[in-house]
């Protein structure tokens, strides 16, 4: 712990807002860790029994959309399968818009992923600058041999404390991040193959309900 503790330290000022950016990290890290941990667990279920109830019975489909609101492909499908006598063009136009509408929700904060993943390692350089700026200063011509450059050589080691915690903050950050991107792909695959599924079971419904209507 003291030695955490002397590292921050050494670190300056700039070590103050990289923990700032530390824990702003890990909290909405945290938050997308619980969102995509419950979509993943939930939606598989919920994508097979819509599939069944659709082909027979569009009413039990949406109740049980209905009951699964938290998830964003629920969302999505429940807009499409709501409209009343649709064509397949207005279910096709529904299920893009709704799906353009949870876009924000499925990428929130990757603008503060990229924004903690750029700083941190600006900040942590500042640092390091400001702390070697410091450390040379002190060294007047003619001391390099005397036991004042040993103290100049420590203060140079410390200034990069801030650069290796700015680094550090940089890399976890992106490790998550991507994870995150590439479930965020995966989701927006899924919802395409998906509503090109409903879209196939709607136009088949549709093409049967308009060659029972003619005589």
């Amino acid at each position: 712990m003291e030695t955490i503790l002397q590292l921050f330290k050494n670190g300056g000022l700039v070590m103050y807002p990289l923990l700032g950016l530390s824990i702003y990290s890990v909290a909405i890290t945290l938050e997308r860790s619980l969102f995509w941990l419950r979509t993943s667990r939930q939606q598989d279920s919920v994508i097979k029994q819509l599939l069944n109830l659709y082909r027979d019975d569009t009413d039990a489909a949406t109740m049980m959309l209905q009951r699964h609101l938290n998830l964003p492909v629920a969302r999505i499908f429940l807009v499409a399968l709501s409209l009343k006598r649709s064509t397949p063009e207005k279910f096709k136009l529904a299920l893009e818009t709704a799906a353009q509408a949870e876009i924000p929700v499925l990428k929130r904060f990757s603008n503060s992923f990229e924004t903690v993943i750029s700083l941190s390692p600006l900040l942590g350089l500042l640092g390091t600058v400001v702390g070697l700026i410091a450390s040379l200063s002190s060294l007047k011509l003619g001391d390099i041999e005397s036991s004042q450059a040993a103290g100049v050589t420590g203060g140079i080691g410390e200034a990069l404390t801030s650069t290796a915690a700015g680094l550090i903050v940089a890399i976890a950050t992106l490790f998550f991040a991507s994870i995150f991107r590439g479930l965020y792909l995966r989701q927006i695959a899924l919802i395409q193959e998906v509503g090109g599924q409903l879209e196939l079971i709607h136009l088949d419904k549709h093409d049967r309900t308009e060659h029972s209507i003619v005589p």
